[in-house]
Formats: structure tokens, C-alpha cells, sequence
């Protein structure tokens, strides 16, 4: 190891590897913690400046047998962050390939390297004038390849990010480059164009997975809309989710409901709004009389929806009158636009985010307790009002149980709801830790029982949501294990990510 960090160091420059002892190097733990702190600790830390010395870093890993651990910023902190899997890795750190190679408005797409961040591609835009909007996560920080990557979710129209991705450029682990869909032709000019090329497709084996090192990604923006409105509903009554579900399903998959909405609880616009102590001085979980109190004192719903239109202003009214009319069947429910409610902090995040702008407001969160840390579960279930109930009331039992708010909601697809649910703890409190970390593991496991499986996870969960897939005795891990031991017969690149090992490190399944 000591070898081949001396010789990862001559490949990229002294600035750019963190080796044991440098301060730099803690920054590369879990950030927030769900395991013993130290659990996922790197050993050292490299980042390269381009795709030759990822090749490089490559041939090195493969040459003394390093284990490696690849991120795009390394700030997903809900799931780990820029923590390896397998302590004693070496981390390679993408943050540094940051360069917007093209945006092309014509077409509305982009093309960037792992590094870029909402926030540098959005002032990109606005500094070139150009008529596009991103369709960004929560955290603006967050990268748009790692995000895309991550199947992750942004909230305008184009929310599926991984979905509005076309063409990318894949360094494998013995160093070669690929270029997928139509830049497989040397001379394409469709490569952000038209996804899919000439024989299989293979753009999604890249997606949460450990078989190469994306360098390269288009991604397809939203030309900005001729007028815009976001708004927010709120209904009254706990009861009232599953009537808004049943309501919102014919309305999403027409797309009269046109955006990655929300449907979410009172805590959401509370933590996001001040701390826990300013609504109540308790511990554990807000009682119920103390929910309504917070409920009347923000003048919000138990549920509230936070959406967003988009087109002509004529064709915004129509679509609101139908919006309306259907969310008029909820008795009590009430009807709101952004600039109403300025005082509301969760509804003006939405609103920036619906319209493509990037923020850091999610992360008020982390002041609902102290030295707060949080985790996230995130099982997908259809849009329906029984299975949207079924879930809430396990997910909100099991939080409340482990000592924690139900903190979380519904992220409205095209036809299937995110279920997400952050545990947000004291990470100083070994007990919180093992509460939530102990909780977590058992909902993977009851969700799926349910049908209900999780989409993304924190590293500490990925072989608990592995083992959740399980058709056929778990036919498709064994496919991509496969695949794992073909394309990095070594075993170097990011072991045990999604629950892929390599075959050295591979548990026998009975």
C-alpha cells in the first residue's frame, strides 16, 4: 500500500494525495455517522485532474492490488458521503474534474465531467444568458453526474435525472475508455441525442454500480418555460393522505401535475423552519397535541403538496382549474402560490427548486436536533392511497419507536412514490446511533416483505437492499457478479458498492 500511494502521489502531484496523518484526509469519513465513527475510514485519499490519470491510478491500483473507492464530490452525506465500504481504501476523489465541456441550447443538453455541481452549471447558465434550466436535488453542492448516477431525483419536469441522462464516457478498471450510445462512433455528432446507438445498451450498468469510472455525461436540460407558477396545498387531517394520493395519481400520469412534487408531512416545513426546542422542550417524538399546536402556529396542513406548473400562462390556468377542482374533494384543503406564503421556508426552497434553482435549504434540517446527523430510507411503492397509507404508518411507527420525528414524505414520480424517510439523530449519542442504524435494517428487510423496495441506501445498508432483490435466487446480483468479475477481475473498484463484491471478498449464499 505504502507503494503504491508513493506512486499515486507521482502520478497526480504532491497537492493532490492525502496520505495517512494529512488533515485532509477525515474529510473523507462518514460525515454523519451510523456506525462507530471510523468504520468506513479511507486509508489515503488521490485526485486526478483528468481521464489519463484515472487511467493512470488504474494501472497502479491493478499492479499492487489496491483497493479503491470512487466518488463524483462526495457530499450525498445522508448515504455515507465519500466513506468507502471497505475500510483502509484508497478513495479516488472526482471533485476535481469540474469542467462544463459543452451546453448546447439548440438541443438542451449539457455534457460535464463528475466534479461539476448544480450550483457551477446553474451560474454557468445565467452567465451565458442561456434560456436553460437544471432540474437540481436538494443540496445544490451536489454533483450532477454523481446525482444522475445515484438514480437520484430533482424536481422539475425532467426530475429523473438518470433518466434525462444521454451518453457517457467510462473509463473500465484495466484503464480502457468507452464511450456509450452514440459516441461509440468516432465521429458521432448524436451523441447527447439519442441514447441508445447500435446493439445493447449498457449506460445503466454504470448507474449505482462499481464496473468503471464515469468521466464524461450528457445530460438533457429544460428549456425554460414561457411562465411559471409553483404552489402549495395543505389538508387538515392525518386521515386526508390517503384521499390526496388517490387524487394525485390520474393527475401525475397525465401530467396535469407536471413536476417531481411533493407530498409531505407538518415536520417538513417545521424542521426546515427552526429547531425542535422552538415548538417543544420534550425529548423523543413531538406528541400529538404538540404537532397540532406547531400545525396552527405555522398555519400549514398535517399534509401538505408543494408543486409547480409550467407552459403558457393560458395553459397554467387551465391546468390549475382542473388542479384545483380535483383537490377541492378534501375537505378543508387550501390552495396557496409561492409568493403568498414568503414566510413559509420549505415552500420558498421548492419553489426555487421547481424552477431549476440550486439551494442549500434542505439542510436546516440538521437543526431540528442538536449535533444532528441523518440517514435516509427510501423504499418505492405505486401511487396509490393503500399502499402510500401501509407505508406511512410502518415508516412513522418504527421512527417514533427509535426515539426520532417521522421526517419525511412522498416524492411524486411518473407513476410510483419515493417513500423517504429521514431518521435525523444526535450522532454524539452511541444509543441514537444504534437505535436508528438497528431500525433501518429491520424496515429494508419489512418493506421488501411488503413488496416495497428501497432505491437507493446508505453504504452502511447496500448488502441489506441487495439481499432484498431477491427473485430467483438474487438472479440479478449473480448477473452483475458476473459482469464485476469480467470487467475488474481484480476486485479494485469500489467493492461492496450496491452490494456488488468481488469474487475474493463474495459471501456464499445458501
Amino acid at each position: 500500500m505504502k507503494t503504491a500511494v508513493e506512486t499515486f502521489r507521482k502520478v497526480v502531484g504532491e497537492d493532490w494525495l492525502f496520505g495517512p496523518g494529512h488533515e485532509r484526509l477525515a474529510s473523507y469519513d462518514d460525515a454523519m455517522p451510523i456506525d462507530d465513527p471510523g468504520r468506513y475510514a479511507p486509508y489515503a485519499a488521490v485526485a486526478p485532474a483528468d481521464v489519463e490519470q484515472v487511467r493512470a491510478i488504474l494501472a497502479v491500483a491493478n499492479q499492487y492490488r489496491v483497493p479503491l473507492w470512487t466518488f463524483s464530490t462526495g457530499r450525498n452525506f445522508g448515504y455515507g458521503g465519500a466513506a468507502p465500504r471497505v475500510a483502509g481504501s484508497v478513495v479516488v476523489d472526482l471533485a476535481r474534474m469540474n469542467r462544463i465541456i459543452e451546453v448546447n441550447e439548440e438541443f438542451a443538453y449539457c455534457v460535464v465531467e463528475p466534479g461539476v455541481t448544480y450550483f457551477q452549471l446553474h451560474e454557468y447558465l445565467q452567465s451565458k444568458k442561456l434560456n436553460l434550466w437544471l432540474s437540481p436535488p436538494e443540496p445544490g453542492w451536489a454533483s450532477v453526474m454523481g446525482n444522475a448516477l445515484d438514480h437520484g431525483v430533482g424536481y422539475t419536469p425532467i426530475g429523473d435525472n438518470f433518466g434525462f441522462s444521454c451518453g457517457m464516457e467510462v473509463v473500465l478498471a484495466d484503464g480502457d475508455v468507452v464511450r456509450t450510445g452514440m459516441g461509440a462512433m468516432s465521429r458521432s455528432n448524436t451523441w447527447q441525442l439519442f441514447k441508445y446507438g447500435f446493439g445493447p445498451t449498457v449506460d445503466g450498468l454504470f448507474g449505482q454500480s462499481n464496473l468503471g469510472i464515469v468521466t464524461k455525461m450528457g445530460m438533457w436540460l429544460m428549456p425554460a418555460p414561457p411562465a411559471y407558477r409553483s404552489y402549495m396545498i395543505t389538508f387538515p387531517r392525518e386521515s386526508d393522505l390517503h384521499q390526496v394520493v388517490e387524487i394525485m395519481r390520474p393527475l401525475k400520469i397525465s401530467q396535469i401535475f407536471q413536476n417531481a412534487g411533493m407530498i409531505v408531512p407538518w415536520s417538513y416545513e417545521a424542521c426546515v423552519t427552526a429547531p425542535r426546542s422552538a415548538f417543544w422542550s420534550g425529548t423523543g417524538p413531538l406528541p400529538e397535541a404538540d404537532k397540532q399546536n406547531l400545525i396552527d402556529k405555522l398555519d400549514i396542513g398535517y399534509w401538505n403538496i408543494y408543486g409547480a406548473q409550467y407552459g403558457t400562462p393560458g395553459s397554467i390556468a387551465e391546468q390549475w382549474a382542473i388542479i384545483k377542482s380535483a383537490f377541492s374533494q378534501v375537505p378543508g384543503a387550501r390552495f396557496y402560490f409561492a409568493e403568498d406564503r414568503p414566510e413559509l421556508v420549505g415552500l420558498q426552497m421548492r419553489n426555487l427548486l421547481a424552477k431549476g434553482v440550486p439551494n442549500m435549504g434542505t439542510f436546516n434540517l440538521l437543526n431540528w436536533v442538536p449535533n444532528a446527523a441523518h440517514v435516509g430510507l427510501s423504499p418505492i411503492s405505486p401511487t396509490t392511497g393503500d399502499d402510500a397509507t401501509r407505508l406511512y404508518a410502518l415508516l412513522k411507527g418504527e421512527a417514533e419507536s427509535a426515539g426520532c420525528d417521522y421526517i419525511g414524505g412522498f416524492v411524486v414520480g411518473w407513476r410510483e412514490l419515493h417513500n423517504i424517510l429521514m431518521f435525523i439523530y444526535d450522532k454524539s449519542d452511541s444509543d441514537a446511533r444504534n437505535r436508528v442504524r438497528n431500525t433501518v435494517s429491520r424496515l429494508i428487510s419489512k418493506t421488501a416483505s411488503m413488496g416495497y423496495g428501497d432505491y437507493r441506501t446508505h453504504i452502511a445498508f447496500m448488502d441489506d437492499v441487495a439481499q432484498s432483490y431477491d427473485f430467483n435466487n438474487h438472479a440479478l446480483l449473480r448477473m452483475t457478479e458476473r459482469i464485476k468479475d469480467a470487467l475488474d477481475p481484480n476486485g479494485i473498484l469500489s467493492a461492496g458498492k450496491s452490494g456488488i463484491w468481488p469474487k475474493a471478498m463474495r459471501k456464499k449464499r445458501g
